[in-house]
């Protein structure tokens, strides 16, 4: 007869098996569904994405790097965002990721040497494909996110804010949807994840307006969970949210990862397909080591 700990390993191998296979969907799919545009968007160098992990904290730092155009998504640069995405998706000891802009701006969305380049609309929509899967996965990570707004976020850094669970903003920072002005709507799936946040009328109000977004009109309608007490030029942004992150992710980077997996189930599968999901992320950590220390300390809970 199994023994209860070796069942719960069965559960356990089972379970990371089926993430595995999920995963490798996933990227299959992104990699079969980008037609072509890899090689386009290969053609437009400058900046660079940047992956810092913390092994001790279980905090990664994703940096988004081009100063000399306010942190604007080169073409190679989309492609460095998905391969840290993939790093992250295998990251087992990892439980948040704070994505930051390099020199005291966020991102200021798409540099617009390569929008103009492909800007036939096949091409249009193969690169807001792209993006679209990639700043899903981001989402979808088993680990904490959060954007970390200091200076500017415009047009697609704007969405890209809204691929993370949390938004933090210096007392100085704006965030803008600006895409009316160029004549579009986001493309790289804000608007839905804004609706998400914010609610239907609010989301209107920011994308037909391309209205300024200050750090108290963020927080007031819900768009900004923290506005952090320094400016952008002074360099303690990134250890604010650290601090800021802390409480959420106190624990065993599996336990973290299993809250954010049943939250990402809740949020985005149908009621019964989400229970499932629950379940079986429960069995994951029940009579784990983390679980198992619990029940011996007997805990009190405050």
């Amino acid at each position: 007869m199994m023994s209860v700990c070796g069942a719960v390993r069965c559960r356990l191998m089972q379970t990371r098996s089926a993430v595995r296979k999920i995963l490798q969907q996933n990227r299959a799919f992104c990699n079969g569904s980008s037609g072509g545009i890899r090689e386009k968007l290969q053609a437009f160098p400058g900046g660079s994405v940047e992956l810092q992990k913390q092994q001790e904290s279980g905090i990664a730092v994703l940096t988004v790097s081009n100063p000399a155009r306010m942190n604007a998504f080169s073409g190679c640069m989309m492609l460095e965002l998905e391969q840290r995405v993939n790093e992250l998706e295998i990251w087992t000891e990892g439980k948040a990721v704070i994505v930051q802009g390099a020199a005291g701006n966020f991102c200021s969305g798409s540099d617009l040497n390569a929008v103009r380049a492909i800007a036939n609309p096949h091409d249009g929509m193969k690169m807001c494909e792209f993006m679209q899967n990639t700043l899903t996965r981001l989402l979808r990570l088993p680990l904490i996110s959060v954007a970390l707004v200091e200076g500017r976020a415009l047009g697609g850094g704007a969405e890209l804010t809204t691929a993370c669970d949390f938004r933090l903003m210096t007392s100085d920072a704006v965030i803008q949807f600006v895409h009316k002005h160029m004549g579009l709507v986001p493309g790289w799936g804000g608007a839905a994840r804004l609706v998400g946040i914010i609610g239907s009328r609010n989301a209107l109000k920011l994308l037909s307006g391309a209205s300024k977004v200050d750090p108290d009109c963020g927080k007031q309608m819900g768009l900004v969970d923290e506005v952090l007490q320094c400016r952008s030029d002074e360099g303690k942004a990134l250890a604010h949210a650290e601090q800021w992150i802390a409480p959420f992710i106190k624990g065993p980077a599996p336990v973290i990862q299993a809250i954010k997996k049943v939250v990402v189930s809740g949020r985005e599968l149908p009621l019964d397909e989400a229970l499932k999901c629950e379940r079986s992320v429960f069995g994951t950590v029940w009579g784990g080591p983390a679980n198992l220390e619990a029940l011996a300390s007997k805990p009190k809970h405050k």
